[in-house]
């Protein structure tokens, strides 16, 4: 029989989050296989790397831009980064199991861990550091803590 994973919270206790904000999201595809696609080196030295999306990932990037507040977001071959704006009374979770389940119908199985990683944007510093982060993602693959060869 499988081991019981105990999972800490990764949401902050006691936060109210419906109220107005923006969150920075990762979600990560269930034991971090690289189902959503692969980083490509550049052509050029102009070019940077970038992600050639599988039939998964296409589906995922057609929906996340469906999902409601999405700024910026980045599809990496075994996870995704979100920015996401709440108006008020707006649930991330929510927002985040819709898009969860709209892939998953799709596709025909489920492929997303349980949870997800969520970080509520502070101020506009916070808020510039996360969207360069999803910009520079795919040039920090071999680097990145998801990274799966």
């Amino acid at each position: 029989m499988g081991q019981i994973i105990d999972r800490k919270p990764a949401r902050l206790q006691k936060y109210d989050y419906t109220r107005g904000n923006t969150v920075f999201v990762t979600i990560c595809v269930e034991g971090r296989k690289n189902l959503l696609g692969k980083i490509l080196s550049p052509e050029t030295e102009t070019d940077r790397p970038h992600i050639e999306l599988s039939r998964i990932g296409q589906t995922a990037d057609r929906y996340a831009r469906t999902i409601p507040g999405i700024e910026n977001y980045v599809i990496m071959p075994n996870h995704v980064h979100m920015l996401i704006r709440n108006a008020e009374g707006e649930n991330i979770s929510s927002k985040i199991r819709g898009w969860k389940f709209m892939i998953t119908k799709e596709i025909g199985t489920g492929i997303w861990q349980r949870s997800f990683y969520d970080h509520v944007i502070r101020d506009e510093k916070d808020y510039l550091t996360k969207w360069q982060y999803i910009e520079n993602n795919p040039s920090k693959w071999v680097i990145d803590r998801y990274y799966q060869a």
